[in-house]
């Protein structure tokens, strides 16, 4: 996994995004916006081009199957050109958060690349991989560097709420793909949580580190069949098992980076909400000793 490609991408993909920064940092914001988005347009051109290349273009099942957004990144590949001109606060939220959180992950741990079998004719697919990955953490990263958003700790429950809704829209996604018989009809495969990537919808996967941690979270209650004939199998409940997860570990790191845009705001509500509390205690011990 630590080879030099590896290392490759991630210092190109940084040196990108800091040329970028310091291009058009006295630009002015309508120039920045059209650079940002023409960025996020390019990439949802790039998602259905793949089609044209391997393992897309030699494969018809796949070719159906990942020309719709099956998993998170690829919803919000889809999604980011439209909520780039929302001026709702929790939408720009979502954006960077979950933007910088999901490129973070698949930069530093690509799985796609690592499993590719043929990796010199899956050159361009890989390519397609880390320009899709950079775009969501480069772009949501770069508007709120150059202002075009301001970021609050107070807004950061919305991060898991909007995740968790992509999730069911990517749920719905993948039932119409075998309604309509773009992947085999209610096949065994296809609700196989080792099938493909299916951003953990359907349950972790066999051997699968993170989607395991993430388990460790998860009601029992939500990890079997509740009624019926197989009452007290293990299975997980789809989408449900990942609510505690979702609202805990993204939560957290939302808290965490956001604490780089705005730790003066927390820690002046901090230091207000101590002294309120030393000020109520003050008072009621002075009506006591009187």
């Amino acid at each position: 996994m630590f080879n030099f490609w590896y290392f490759f991408w991630l210092l190109i993909l940084s040196g990108i995004t800091v040329g970028l920064y310091f291009l058009l940092r006295n630009k002015s914001t309508r120039t920045q916006k059209i650079v940002l988005f023409s960025i996020l347009a390019v990439g949802l051109l790039l998602h259905f081009l793949k089609a044209y290349i391997p393992p897309y273009s030699v494969d018809e099942a796949r070719h159906l199957r990942d020309s719709w957004f099956v998993n998170i990144c690829g919803a919000n590949i889809a999604l980011f050109p439209f909520l780039f001109f929302s001026k709702n606060k929790y939408v720009k939220d979502y954006m960077f958060f979950i933007g910088v959180i999901s490129g973070l992950i698949a930069l530093f741990y690509p799985q796609e690349p690592l499993a590719k079998v043929d990796q010199a004719a899956e050159m361009l697919d890989i390519v397609r991989f880390y320009i899709h990955h950079w775009l969501l953490l480069a772009v949501p990263l770069l508007m709120v560097l150059f202002k075009q958003h301001k970021l609050s700790y107070k807004r950061i429950w919305f991060a898991p709420t909007g995740l968790l809704l992509v999730m069911l829209f990517i749920m719905l996604n993948q039932i119409f793909q075998s309604e309509l018989g773009f992947i085999p009809l209610r096949s065994d495969d296809f609700f196989s949580i080792n099938y493909k990537n299916n951003s953990y919808i359907w349950g972790p996967g066999e051997n699968d580190a993170i989607g395991n941690f993430l388990a460790m979270l998860t009601p029992d209650f939500f990890k079997t069949i509740p009624v019926g004939e197989y009452a007290g199998q293990e299975k997980y409940w789809p989408w449900f098992w990942l609510i505690v997860p979702a609202y805990v570990w993204v939560t957290l790191f939302s808290f965490v980076i956001v604490m780089i845009f705005d730790y003066k705001t927390f820690a002046s509500d901090v230091k207000f909400l101590f002294n309120k509390i030393r000020s109520f205690f003050s008072k009621n011990k002075v009506t006591k000793v009187e």
